[in-house]
């Protein structure tokens, strides 16, 4: 835990160390693009979000209570989760440099489209989620609004039902598959749904902190045990891992983007970050909370790669790595991530539920009180996302395959194209092009949106071929099947 600790503490130091001259330049962007296609001043668009507060103040639930440091909390508990033990088999399916290239790189990305997106969300304070901005790019479209919320709404569902299916292989591990795993899913399903029962993100804030810690240990002793095991699970005498820079001759284009779209699911999360800005009680903090995980991320998730894929090689290589160490060790580390498979899983529930639930009781008193009526309709909510995500995990019974899956259906859109699209409305026609800098950064975002409809592109038919190659190779579980998907 100190260790977790004192990386979270040395991001957020050198977060602060950056934090002044970044914000005077983005501050500087920002008051240039609120005079473009928007008569409002920057000031008058924080009085918007001060009446939200006082608007809520005698309100038994009130939802802009967030500080940054909240926000920061659910940042790292997002972003510190079980996908990163995916981390090793991408570097050994890409091979060193061009993992530890790809992780900056996507990381960099990441942390230009979000602050891109808090720039638009400063712009328009009357944003509460991602398909608000989906309405807005296109013109207040309530059919690209209704597009968003399908997107918005499976996206947050296959996350849940990623950790419906971690969920039971972990007790599946854990307990020497004692039990059906449609049991164990069922059972990770109930506790998730419990534990997404608070209405707001402040109270699930304290909750992110302990996620986000437990991971952090969880990763640590992963890389610790890959480390001091006397070989890793699997051990074939005489075959010593391997180990390469590049890729292995004969790594096919599938694999290939399949570990590329691993990378790329972890380190997107643009998704939600709407929904946690409109929650705080001052958004323009929100940069401190962001520099402080994007730099942990950044550390965290190459040494992770790069030291258990130095450690376990390519023969002996499982996604999620825990399935790589010894049985012991094994269990011993992989039981640390059971809060944060509660707490993440819910965390996506919590947002798909809050935006349905917003949109049932609009000006209802219900939406801030504690009435029978909206306890009972959020907690109806919440147990349909459950039961859809319990039955997409025994659909698509398998981790890496789905983490791909994911990742080309909703990141293409959430991660680049959304983003790319909202910078291009700061600054209307001709002033596109002013000057060499801008320019640049007009080029770079029309890029960004290219790459995001690649990405969605090319990533849904590798991992639909990856799917149908491992169903085929006979890899995989069965749909519905109680056959044990222990590490």
């Amino acid at each position: 835990m100190a260790a977790s600790e004192s990386l979270a503490t040395s991001a957020s130091d050198k977060a602060r160390s950056t934090q002044p001259a970044l914000l005077d330049i983005i501050s500087a962007k920002q008051e240039d693009q609120d005079s473009v296609g928007d008569s409002r001043s920057a000031e008058s668009r924080a009085e918007d979000v001060e009446r939200q507060i006082e608007a809520e103040k005698n309100n038994e639930i009130q939802y802009r209570t967030c500080s940054w440091q909240k926000t920061a909390a659910l940042l790292f508990s997002e972003y510190i989760c079980l996908a990163i033990l995916s981390f090793p088999w991408s570097f050994s399916v890409l091979g060193m440099v061009p993992g530890v290239i790809v992780t900056l790189t996507v990381a960099a990305s990441v942390q230009y489209t979000s602050l891109v997106l808090w720039r638009y969300c400063l712009k328009h304070p009357e944003i509460r989620d991602v398909c608000d901005i989906g309405a807005k790019l296109c013109g207040g479209s309530q059919t690209a609004y209704n597009l968003t919320a399908v997107l918005f709404i499976l996206n947050n569902t296959f996350i849940q039902a990623l950790h419906c299916l971690v969920g039971a292989k972990l007790l599946n591990t854990l307990t020497d598959s004692a039990a059906c795993t449609v049991a164990f899913s069922v059972i990770s399903a109930c506790a998730c749904f419990f534990v997404s029962l608070p209405r707001t993100l402040n109270q699930l804030g304290s909750l992110g902190v302990i996620s986000a810690v437990t991971m952090g240990i969880a990763v640590l002793l992963a890389i610790i045990f890959s480390g001091v095991q006397d070989h890793p699970f699997g051990y074939i005498l005489g075959e010593e891992p391997l180990v390469t820079a590049v890729p292995v001759k004969g790594t096919s284009y599938v694999t290939g983007m399949s570990a590329f779209l691993n990378i790329t699911y972890t380190l997107v999360g643009q998704i939600t970050l709407p929904s946690f800005i409109a929650e705080m009680k001052n958004p323009k903090d929100f940069p401190k909370a962001l520099w402080a995980v994007t730099i942990a991320e950044m550390i965290v998730f190459t040494l992770c790669g790069a030291l258990m894929y130095h450690y376990v090689g390519n023969q002996y290589m499982t996604s999620p790595a825990f399935g790589s160490l010894q049985t012991v060790y094994k269990k011993i580390a992989f039981s640390f991530a059971i809060p944060t498979i509660l707490f993440l899983g819910a965390l996506y529930s919590s947002v798909t539920a809050r935006f349905i639930f917003f949109r049932v009781f609009r000006d209802s008193k219900h939406r801030h009180s504690n009435t029978l009526i909206g306890w009972a309709t959020w907690a109806g909510i919440l147990f349909v996302t459950w039961v859809a995500a319990f039955v997409i995990a025994e659909v698509i019974p398998f981790f890496s395959d789905m983490l791909s899956l994911m990742s080309s259906l909703f990141d293409g859109w959430f991660g680049f194209i959304f983003w790319g699209a909202a910078y291009l409305t700061f600054y209307p026609g001709k002033k596109k092009w002013a000057g060499p800098v801008r320019s640049f950064e007009t080029a770079l975002n029309y890029f960004i949106i290219a790459f995001g409809f690649y990405v969605l592109v090319a990533g849904t038919y590798v991992s639909t071929r990856s799917i149908i190659d491992s169903y085929n190779a006979d890899a995989v579980g069965k749909p519905f099947s109680c056959a044990s998907n222990a590490l």
